[in-house]
């Protein structure tokens, strides 16, 4: 199974995924590379710009993938 695979059933289970879900739970460290490729297939993925803390509390952004449609 590969990166792609894992990413879209996580999305399909919970909807979307941040860069530091799919590195905690995959080992992913190019999400924005799998999106591409997953949009290249005929996946509908949106993103969002959140904003959140980081571990010494300063303000951060991230991008949020939220899955849209599949092919």
């Amino acid at each position: 199974m590969t990166h792609c695979d894992r990413i879209l059933e996580y999305m399909r289970q919970h909807g979307s995924i941040t860069q530091a879900e799919a590195y905690a739970h995959f080992g992913c460290a190019r999400l924005s590379g799998r999106i591409y490729d997953l949009k290249k297939r005929g996946v509908m993925i949106a993103s969002s710009c959140e904003i959140g803390r980081n571990r010494y509390g300063d303000p951060v952004h991230y991008a949020k993938y939220i899955l849209l449609k599949e092919a």
